[in-house]
Order: structure tokens, then C-alpha cells, then sequence
């Protein structure tokens, strides 16, 4: 880690004052400058203002001390927040960084984004034979089981196989543990050393029968096409249709394909309170899940990766759009936190309710009852609240609402029991966009953040961890 731990310590110490993050969208674009890194970009760093209200993490800190004493145990790290989190830019640059220095005990947990048609970790890759519907948690309550990810995932074909493939040396697992909701017992793992097509080239064809009075942009719109791809997919020169005849609905989905369970040797999965999991004293790169067939719906909450090696597991839980309150919804979210056996929580809010116009007042009454209901289910985890990092309003306008949330995040600290670290100040804080955007870190909507921007936040991030662990260990 050497260099690039203390980085940001070498390129020089100028003050910055101030306390937002960036407005999130449903599906985030983050600005790929492949010829920026975190080592050519200039940044002032303020070395005065480190971690706030310490005492709260003392906890955690301990932990650490007993990891690098004893080279023995895992310790978990969760970061909950919204895009920036749930892309994992940030988050696997912190992920990194702490790995190299305490150990790597595993990827920690996943999602399989891609099914759910949104962005997320690049290092891993999750491939299914069948259509998942996705719901999350931005959205209103409508009672589906909305847990860990944020965001539903759901079939109720029995057909279905789901691939895992860590890709990656680094993330080879012994143990996979499966999140459910409830803990049901809904999945089956397998291995195979065949190797399986799960896509089909043919396209899936839906037919819809023409009901009395429909018309066909109605029908259109119904399956979020156009009234012209809906002509030409039929062959009609004209808006005239019949009712009680049947339209072609062309669609981008392909069919569902059917694997054969004679390709899969079964693994026997051992269960917890909170999770399912099998443990493999072989390390493993690929495996498969297959539909309990007991069973008739099918909910993925999540699966964590763990191997036998000491060190640190860091989960990143993020949705794009997301607030606080989004998450204070879902009671399930904060009953299955309890399976990741939280040391430290990493709390990423903010930008998103400022663009929502939240007051001070309703800000941090959202951020107490998200601290009230961790604290319920993981009473002896410490939180660590960081303030977002800076960015404009709608039309290039000062963020003067986010800079009123990081004063009120640090006045809170103490009476609700979190440190906080003031990213936002770190970044220049009111009057930072600008700088930001000359040194490459911030796109020109002056919202979302280049790579280099959000690996620079994470290596803000996980340095000031590594000083106070260095600073408690003295």
C-alpha cells in the first residue's frame, strides 16, 4: 500500500473550509477519464480535521489492534449510502486500500445489479437463464421485501439458474452466504464443471390480445414502445386495429433457456438466523444457484463472499437516488444488516435530499431515526457519518442546502453517538466545485464525479482511518 496510503499527505497541506455530494438519478453516469488518476490530480488536503467525536469508533479501533496483533479474525465494515456507494468507485478504492494494510478476508457482499438493469461493481459478474423484476427502494412502499440491496430481485420461474463468477483472484471465496427474506430457505448452490450457456439469442415473443376500446398507442405505451415499432413489428400501414385480435410486442428480452440439472453437482447449504452458507475448504471462483424447488417465488436480498484469510470485509450498500428515508421504509433493511456482523457503519447521505429541499430540521430527523433503527438490530456497531462532497444545484447554483447539513451532521454527533468525517470540507467544501473541476475530479455538470474524483474520495477516506488506528495504536 506504502505510496499510495499516504498520497494525499505528500501533495501538500492547504486549508479548505466549508461542509454535498452529487445529485443521484435512478441510473448514475460517472465520467470515465481514463488519462486522470488519483496520482496526477492536485488536491489540497486539511490535515487538522480528521475524524470527529473519535471516542464513538474507539470500539472499532480496538478491533483493528487485535487484527494486526494476532494476524487472526475478520472484521466488517458496511457503507450504506446512494449512487456513489452503490457504483463502488468510491468504496472499492477504501476496500482496497484497507485490504493491503489489515488483510483481505473477502469481497464481501454483492448484488447482481446487472439483472436488476442498473449499474454497480465491475469485479464480479452475476449471469441468469430468466427475466428478474427489480423494485427499489426510492420508489413507494408498495410491500415487496426490500432488504440489504435496496432493491428487489425477484422470479418465480423454477427454471432459473443464477451464475456467480468472482472473476478475480482476489475475490476466490470459501464461504458464500445467501440473504433472503425471513432467511427462507429458497435457493440451492452447485458447482459445475460444464460450461453453461445461460443467454439465449432467440428473442422472447409477447402476444397481446386487443381489448374492447384500447387504441394502439395505448398499447404502446403499455409496454414502453413506440406506436411505430408497434405498427412495423404487426405490418400495419395504419392506427386501425380490432378488437379481439392480437398484436406482436417486440421486445428486447430473449427467451428463457432451460439447463439441464444433470450439468450441476449440489452443495449442502447449512443455515444461521440469518443467512444460508456453505463453507469449502477449496477456494472457489464460480458457482451456481438454483431455484428450492419447494418453494414458488424466488427473493435474492444479496450473497457475501468470505474466505479463510484474516482481515477486513467491506460491503458497500448503495442505491441511486437514495435518501435516508428510503431506507428508515424497510424495516427488513435493518433486520438483515445484522447478518454482515457490522463493526464499523459507514453512513454516505445527503445530496439527494437536498435536491428533494429538505430543511436542517427534516435532514437530521432522518438521519436519528436511521441511527435509532441500526442501533436497534446492531447495538454494538460504531457509525461513522461522513458529510458529502461538494457539487451545484440545478443550473450551476451553490449548494447552500448540503452546506447546512454538514454543520447540523457535526453539532449531532455527540448526543446521537457517531463520529463524522467532514468530506465535504475535504473537497473544498460552498466554493470547492469549481477547483474541483479544473483538477479533473468533478464532471462539467458540476454534480457527479469523475473516477479520479471518487477515487480520491476514497483514498481521503480510508487514509484517515488508517491515521486514527495509527494514532489509537501508539
Amino acid at each position: 500500500m506504502g505510496n499510495k496510503l499516504y498520497l494525499l499527505f505528500l501533495i501538500g497541506f492547504i486549508s479548505f473550509k466549508g461542509c454535498s455530494q452529487t445529485k443521484d438519478t435512478t441510473d448514475t453516469t460517472v465520467t470515465m477519464d481514463e488519462n486522470i488518476s488519483t496520482k496526477s490530480v492536485s488536491h489540497s488536503y486539511n490535515d487538522e480535521n480528521g475524524i470527529q467525536n473519535s471516542i464513538e469508533i474507539a470500539s472499532f479501533l480496538a478491533k483493528l489492534k487485535q487484527l494486526k496483533k494476532d494476524n487472526s479474525g475478520q472484521i466488517n465494515i458496511v457503507h450504506i449510502g446512494d449512487s456513489h456507494i452503490q457504483a463502488d468507485l468510491m468504496t472499492n478504492e477504501i476496500r482496497e486500500n484497507l485490504q493491503d494494510y489489515f488483510g483481505n478476508a473477502g469481497r464481501g457482499f454483492i448484488f447482481p445489479h446487472n439483472l436488476a438493469k442498473t449499474n454497480g461493481s465491475s469485479d464480479f459478474r452475476f449471469s441468469s437463464n430468466v427475466i428478474w423484476k427489480n423494485y427499489r427502494n426510492i420508489f413507494p412502499d408498495n410491500g415487496d421485501p426490500i432488504g440489504l440491496s435496496g432493491i428487489l430481485l425477484s422470479t418465480n420461474s423454477k427454471k432459473l439458474v443464477l451464475q456467480l463468477n468472482a472473476k478475480e483472484a482476489a475475490n476466490d471465496f470459501n464461504t458464500i452466504k445467501i440473504i433472503t427474506p425471513e432467511n427462507k430457505d429458497l435457493f440451492e448452490i452447485a458447482t459445475s464443471k460444464e460450461a453453461i450457456i445461460l443467454k439465449s439469442t432467440a428473442p422472447k415473443v409477447i402476444v397481446h390480445k386487443i381489448k374492447r376500446g384500447e387504441t394502439i398507442s395505448e398499447i404502446a405505451e403499455k409496454y414502453s414502445i413506440t406506436t411505430a415499432q408497434l405498427k412495423k413489428a404487426n405490418g400495419l400501414k395504419s392506427t386501425r386495429i380490432a378488437f379481439g385480435k392480437t398484436l406482436k410486442i417486440p421486445t428486447k428480452e430473449t427467451k428463457e433457456v432451460s439447463v439441464s440439472e444433470s450439468y450441476f453437482k449440489p452443495l449442502d447449504l447449512l443455515a444461521t438466523n440469518n443467512y444460508h452458507y456453505y463453507h469449502s475448504d477449496e477456494a472457489l471462483r464460480k458457482i451456481y444457484l438454483l431455484p428450492n424447488k419447494e418453494q414458488s417465488d424466488y427473493v435474492l436480498s444479496g450473497v457475501v463472499l468470505e474466505n479463510d484469510k484474516p482481515g477486513i470485509l467491506y460491503h458497500n450498500l448503495g442505491v441511486n437516488g437514495a435518501k435516508f428515508s428510503d431506507y428508515n421504509k424497510y424495516p427488513l433493511f435493518f433486520e438483515q444488516l445484522k447478518g454482515l456482523q457490522p463493526d464499523l457503519i459507514v453512513v454516505s447521505f445527503g445530496t439527494n435530499e437536498s435536491y428533494g429541499k429538505f430543511t436542517n430540521e427534516e435532514f437530521m430527523s432522518q438521519l436519528e431515526l436511521f441511527i435509532k433503527n441500526v442501533k436497534k438490530t446492531n447495538p454494538n456497531s460504531a457509525i461513522l457519518v461522513l458529510t458529502p462532497p461538494p457539487s451545484f444545484l440545478a443550473h450551476h447554483k451553490l449548494n447552500t442546502i448540503v452546506d447546512g447539513y454538514c454543520d447540523e451532521i457535526k453539532k449531532g454527533a455527540i448526543q446521537n453517538q457517531y463520529a463524522v468525517y467532514d468530506l465535504y470540507s475535504q473537497l473544498g467544501g460552498l466554493h470547492g466545485v469549481e477547483k474541483n473541476f479544473k483538477n479533473g475530479i468533478i464532471a462539467a455538470d458540476r454534480v457527479h464525479y469523475t473516477v479520479a474524483g471518487y477515487q480520491l474520495q476514497g483514498t481521503l477516506v480510508s487514509d484517515e482511518i488508517i491515521k486514527s488506528f495509527l494514532n489509537y495504536n501508539k
